[in-house]
């Protein structure tokens, strides 16, 4: 067995990632939320991620920006707050925050999350309390939420490992080690090499074949078949749009709203939704893992629903709202990407996503509805496009997942074969 690294021999090592650190930095300021000239930058970070968030701020003022606001999060904090603070306090945002997050967003700003939360920080507090807050934000920050989700404000959502979370997902590893180990698979699943920006571009037009190739199939729905007892149906609108890789603002800013991404995703009519599906990996939701868990779907609807551990946190997710309970988003990954072939469970929802097709409860998005940028929440809906302040995605892609594209005049085309693209 190896001898674990003691504190000065972590500290070399760690300073050798530097380089590359900086490079990953460097690559979410110009390719994840590509900094304008004088722009707002808005950061999200974890407080025990403080070296390499400097090192974000750093590079975002190299790359032009105005000015760069920094929105601390702390898990022990938070922790303490849902512990000790009643329900009814997380039903309204406190004025300076929604000041704050509607202020940056009308100034068009851009918005980068580094997410390191530890996937066990909030466990056994109500989730009630989370999903309360949650929605708070997500209707009471109202200029803020909807610049994200129609096209206003670029944004992006990368990772920054942390102490508890290298721990969990390499438990048997000394903390020095878990933490660099997991230092090397973000950096690596990132595509963050020699050159990221080059390979990021080489890796956005292999994402735009496959999308091209979905858009011009016109599928009315896709049948989801696996092993596992996975028997779905989901009903596509009839100007649904296939998107993925990099996104684009009304202003046209090219951004990648996720670092990593490997999905092609679309919005399906929240109504049309048939059958049961299964977890493939387990769900982390606001410091909360479910495991084995799966839906049961009538007209577009959860039914019926159970988790082998975490059930009371699907129930909260459902209940959100009066949208939480229907489908916003389908997103289609093969098995082949470097995050699914490093084998690891990374408990967070940024990079599980982006090792198995998944589904999403809630929010359905414009862009994949044609014209929907130019539509109302209200006329989104009428159209099948889910509303909800939730948007809570699950992984489905078993290896043998097969998917079966049905077209308007029912004849059926192979999408996945076993858990890869049918023309991979």
């Amino acid at each position: 067995m190896a001898k674990p690294m003691d504190f000065d021999e972590l500290g070399v090592v760690m300073t050798g990632l530097r380089p590359r650190q900086r490079k990953y930095a460097e690559l979410l300021l110009r390719e994840g939320v590509n900094v304008q000239p004088g722009q707002e930058v808005a950061v999200t970070a974890p407080a025990a991620a403080l070296p390499f968030v400097r090192m974000v701020v750093e590079e975002a003022y190299k790359a032009g920006a105005g000015h760069v606001t920094v929105m601390w999060k702390d898990d022990e904090l938070s922790r303490l707050e849902y512990e000790n603070v009643e329900t009814s306090w997380f039903e309204k945002v406190p004025e300076w925050r929604r000041v704050q997050l509607n202020g940056l967003a009308e100034k068009g700003a851009c918005f980068l999350w580094l997410d390191g939360d530890d996937p066990d920080g909030l466990k056994g507090i109500d989730p009630v309390k989370i999903a309360t807050g949650s929605r708070a934000v997500n209707t009471q920050c109202d200029i803020w939420r909807s610049g994200l989700d129609f096209g206003r404000n670029a944004w992006s959502i990368g990772g920054v490992p942390t102490q508890a979370w290298a721990t969990k997902v390499f438990p048997d590893k000394e903390p020095g080690d878990a933490l660099l180990a997991l230092w090397d698979a973000v950096l690596e699943v990132a595509r963050v090499t020699s050159d990221p920006q080059s390979e990021w571009e080489t890796h956005n037009a292999m994402l735009e074949k496959s999308k091209r190739r979905l858009n011009a199939a016109h599928f009315s729905a896709l049948r989801y078949q696996a092993s596992n007892g996975t028997d779905l149906t989901v009903g596509l609108t009839s100007k649904h749009i296939w998107e993925g890789g990099a996104a684009t603002t009304v202003g046209g800013v090219r951004f990648f709203p996720n670092i990593p991404t490997e999905e092609i995703f679309t919005t399906p009519d929240r109504s049309k939704t048939e059958g049961i599906v299964h977890s493939a990996l387990p769900l982390v939701h606001a410091g909360k893992v479910v495991r084995d868990f799966w839906f049961r779907f009538e007209g577009g609807r959860v039914v019926e629903f159970d988790a082998a551990e975490g059930r009371d946190v699907l129930a909260s997710i459902i209940k959100a709202d009066d949208g939480a309970a229907y489908l916003g988003e389908c997103a289609l990954i093969s098995k082949n990407t470097p995050i699914r072939e490093s084998g690891l469970l990374f408990y967070s929802t940024l990079y599980d996503e982006n090792a198995s097709c998944h589904l999403a409860l809630g929010m359905g998005f414009p862009e994949c509805f044609e014209g929907g940028f130019d539509l109302s929440p209200d006329e989104l809906l009428t159209h099948g496009v889910n509303q909800s302040s939730q948007h809570v995605d699950f992984m489905i892609g078993t290896d043998d997942l097969d998917i079966t594209g049905i077209k308007p005049d029912g004849k059926e085309v192979p999408v996945f074969t076993h858990g890869q693209w049918a023309w991979e």
